[in-house]
């Protein structure tokens, strides 16, 4: 038999965290859950776990909370990490060797990418997008449901980290979550943006304009502070809002999340 295909991508640091993706697999749940359950045995990709599998762990069993009949495939590149990681393979949790090929047979409801692309060139970004996405489900034919790429950023802890969300067509929205008591500003999140804005934090560019408005917006909501830094984040985004493309709402934002739609902070070319 020939050798099977040597896996696409290069092997990540692969440092990992209990609890270092909560945010982003909070806000998945909660955006994503329905479609999830629309799903006949939905499958979920943890792409590049790391040296330890905690995260996929972590996200079959938050995903199940909204969708119980959620599959789990993490996929890694170094076949020692993929072999470490099978004592902690369970009913619906499996790991194998690959990269962006995703080598798996179905189509995936949902794709997580943490921390893969930092190491990436950013115009390497567009391609390794492209190449997810079009592995993702399709929507059903009433146009509902369908699959989703996760591709973002964050800290070693978790307490900050940027993602964009991308659907078949393309990416569709960028989020912000963070332990709002870790700030002195909205813009400390400027280390953790993604590889295809990271770069892009200069004037000029959308998302430099972004966090300038969203450090203005947090000095004016100053006085909420006395109430706890969650009112003030609230209070801010809800001053950002009304300049900006803000697409989630009150319920979010008690999270210490603001979702934006891609287009307003997409980089100029």
């Amino acid at each position: 038999m020939p050798p099977p295909p040597r896996p696409v991508g290069t092997a990540t640091r692969g440092t990992t965290n209990p609890n270092r993706l909560r945010r982003m697999d909070r806000w998945i749940t909660a955006t994503h859950g329905a479609a999830l359950r629309r799903a006949d045995h939905p499958l979920a990709v943890d792409l590049g776990y790391g040296h330890a599998p905690w995260t996929a762990v972590e996200l079959l069993a938050r995903l199940r909370t909204a969708a119980p009949e959620t599959r789990v495939t993490g996929i890694e590149i170094d076949p020692d990490r993929v072999a470490a990681a099978q004592p902690h393979a369970r009913e619906g949790l499996t790991f194998v060797r690959g990269g962006f090929e995703l080598p798996v047979p179905d189509r995936p409801h949902l794709i997580r990418a943490a921390n893969v692309l930092r190491q990436y060139d950013e115009d390497e970004v567009r391609a390794v997008w492209e190449r997810l996405t079009a592995r993702l489900a399709p929507p059903d034919p009433d146009g509902l449901g369908g699959g989703l790429l996760v591709e973002g950023t964050c800290d070693e802890i978790g307490r900050r980290h940027v993602w964009v969300a991308l659907g078949p067509e393309g990416p569709r929205t960028v989020t912000f979550a963070t332990r709002v008591g870790s700030l002195d500003r909205p813009s400390d999140l400027a280390e953790r943006l993604p590889k295809a804005l990271i770069h892009r934090n200069v004037p000029g560019e959308p998302v430099h304009a972004f966090l300038r408005d969203f450090d203005r917006a947090w000095a004016a909501a100053a006085p909420y502070a006395s109430y706890g830094a969650r009112q003030r984040w609230q209070r801010a985004v809800r001053e950002l809002a009304a300049g900006w493309p803000v697409v989630d709402g009150p319920a979010r934002w008690r999270q210490g999340e603001v979702t934006v739609a891609w287009g307003a902070l997409a980089p100029r070319e």
